[in-house]
C-alpha cells in the first residue's frame, strides 16, 4: 500500500507542475502584448509578475523534492524485486519440502501398511478374515497383536531353498579403540632345552663285487640344559653325554665316541639393561669307559676321571636375550687337570708329573657359543674355547673347537654333521711305531674328528 500511496502522490505532483508551467508561459505572453500596446498598465503587471516568480521559486523546490521521491522510488522498486526473488526461492523450497514430506509419508505408509487389510463385517460382528490372521498378545503391554498369514497355504510346503536378501548398511557406526587394562603374563624365570637321540649308521654287503666291510654304529647322546635369568641375576647350567659304538666285521666292537661335560656359569649385572655380567664359570669333562689305540686293546690310553678337566674361573659374561650369543672372558682361570688311574699317572699322560694325579695351571680362558639358523629347519653351532697358561709358556694357546650342523627333517627325525678340533700340548700322542707291539709316546698333535648321521631326536 504504501508503494501505491507514493506512486499517486508522484503522478499529482507532476501534473501540478505541468500546469503551473502552462499558466506562467501564457502570462508572460499576454504581459509582453500588453506592454507594447498599453504603457500605463506596466504597474500592475509588474507587480503581478513578482507574485508569479515567487510562485516559479515554490515549484523548484517541489521539483527537487520530487526527485528524491523518485530516487526513493526507485530504492523501493529494487527492494521489491529483492522480495519477490526471495518469496520465489521459498515457494520452491517448500515445493521441495512438500515433495519430501510426501515422499516420505509414501514410504512409511508402505512400510506401516500390513500384508491384508482386516474387513470387519457390522451385521455378523465379526472379522471377515479372522482366520488369516494370527492373534497374540503382548506380555509387557498386554497389547493384541494381529499377525497377518500368507493367503495362500504354501506355508505348509517344505521349503527346500532358501534366498537371503544382501543388506547394505549405511551410516556405519565408526569403530572405536576400547581401552582396556592388559595385565602382563607370569614372567617365568626359568627355561629348558631337553632332548634325548640315537644315531644309527649301517652298512651290509653280500657278494659284493665291489667289495665292503659289513658295520653297524650307534650314537646315544643326550643334552639338558637349565636357563635362569631374574633382573640382574643369570645362571646357566648344561649338561652333555655323548656315547657311541661300532661294530665291524672280524674287527669287534669300537668306541667311537665317549664324552662327559658339564658347564654352569653365574652371572650378577649391575642394570637390567646391559648384557654384561660379571661372572663364575665351571666346566667339567671327563669320559664314560676305557679309550684304546686300535687294533692294541690291551692297555688303555685314557680311562674314567683319566684324564678330567676342571676350570673354574672369574670373569665377565657377554649374552643377548634370545642366547643365540654368549661370549666368557676370565683372566682368572684355574685349571686342573686329574689322571686317578696309576698306570697312566705314572707314565706321566696329560701333562701331569710321572706318580702324581693332578696339575694345576693358572691362566686365560676365553669361550664362545654362537647359534644360527642358517637356513629353514638347519641350526649351526660354533663352540671355541681358547687357553693360555700365565706360568708356563704363556701364549702356547689350548684349542677346543666344535662345529656342528642340525638337520631337522620332521618333529622326531634328525641328520646331524660336523667336527671337533683339539689341540692340547700337554696331551701327547701314542703310537707303535716299531710294531712291536709297544706304545711309543710322541709330542703333541692336532686331534680331529668328523661325524654324520641320522637318527631319532626326541625334545621335552
Amino acid at each position: 500500500m504504501k508503494v501505491i500511496f507514493t506512486i499517486i502522490l508522484f503522478l499529482s505532483f507532476s501534473l501540478a507542475s505541468a500546469q503551473i508551467t502552462d499558466s506562467i508561459t501564457t502570462v508572460k505572453q499576454s504581459g509582453s502584448v500588453k506592454k507594447s500596446t498599453d504603457t500605463i498598465k506596466v504597474q500592475s503587471k509588474l507587480d503581478s509578475l513578482n507574485k508569479t516568480t515567487s510562485t516559479t521559486i515554490k515549484i523548484d523546490s517541489l521539483v527537487v523534492q520530487i526527485n528524491k521521491l523518485k530516487s526513493h522510488v526507485k530504492s523501493l522498486k529494487s527492494h521489491v524485486s529483492l522480495l519477490d526473488t526471495h518469496n520465489n526461492s521459498l515457494k520452491t523450497n517448500n515445493g521441495l519440502l512438500e515433495e519430501r514430506i510426501n515422499t516420505l509419508k509414501t514410504q512409511s505408509d508402505s512400510l506401516l501398511k500390513p500384508y491384508y487389510a482386516i474387513q470387519f463385517d457390522s451385521t455378523l460382528n465379526k472379522d471377515l478374515y479372522d482366520s488369516k490372521f494370527r492373534v497374540s498378545t503382548n506380555k509387557l503391554t498386554n497389547d493384541t497383536i494381529y499377525i497377518p498369514l500368507p493367503k495362500e497355504n504354501r506355508f505348509i510346503v517344505p521349503i527346500k531353498r532358501l534366498q537371503i536378501d544382501t543388506l547394505i548398511t549405511k551410516n556405519k557406526i565408526a569403530e572405536i579403540n576400547v581401552k582396556t587394562t592388559k595385565y602382563a603374563d607370569d614372567p617365568v624365570w626359568w627355561e629348558q632345552r631337553n632332548s634325548i637321540g640315537l644315531d644309527i649308521n649301517e652298512a651290509a654287503f653280500l657278494n659284493w663285487n665291489a667289495g665292503g666291510i659289513n658295520s653297524i654304529s650307534g650314537l646315544f647322546k643326550v643334552d639338558l640344559a637349565r636357563f635362569y635369568k631374574k633382573l640382574h641375576v643369570l645362571w646357566n647350567n648344561e649338561l652333555y653325554v655323548r656315547y657311541g659304538l661300532n661294530q665291524q666285521e672280524e674287527k669287534g666292537l669300537r668306541k667311537t665316541e665317549d664324552k662327559i661335560e658339564y658347564n654352569s656359569t653365574f652371572g650378577y649385572r649391575r642394570d637390567t639393561i646391559s648384557n654384561w655380567f660379571y661372572s663364575v664359570k665351571l666346566n667339567f669333562k671327563t669320559q664314560f669307559t676305557d679309550g684304546y689305540k686300535y687294533p692294541k686293546t690291551s692297555t688303555p690310553i685314557s680311562r674314567f676321571f683319566a684324564p678330567a678337566y676342571l676350570f673354574l674361573g672369574a670373569g665377565t659374561h657377554y649374552e643377548n636375550k634370545k642366547q643365540n650369543f654368549s661370549l666368557y672372558l676370565s683372566p682368572v682361570t684355574l685349571k686342573s687337570t686329574f689322571v686317578l688311574d696309576n698306570t697312566l699317572s705314572n707314565e706321566g699322560a696329560f701333562g701331569v708329573v710321572k706318580g702324581e694325579n693332578s696339575r694345576h695351571q693358572f691362566g686365560f680362558l676365553l669361550e664362545n657359543v654362537f647359534r644360527k639358523e642358517i637356513v629353514k629347519n638347519v641350526l649351526m653351532t660354533n663352540k671355541l674355547s681358547l687357553y693360555t697358561d700365565y706360568i708356563k709358556d704363556f701364549g702356547n694357546v689350548d684349542v677346543n673347537w666344535e662345529l656342528n650342523f642340525a638337520l631337522k627333517i620332521n618333529q622326531y627325525i634328525m641328520a646331524s654333521v660336523g667336527t671337533h678340533l683339539i689341540y692340547d700340548d700337554d696331551i701327547k700322542f701314542k703310537d707303535d711305531i716299531d710294531n712291536d707291539g709297544t706304545l711309543e709316546t710322541l709330542g703333541a698333535r692336532v686331534q680331529l674328528k668328523q661325524f654324520l648321521g641320522i637318527g631319532l631326536t626326541y625334545r621335552f
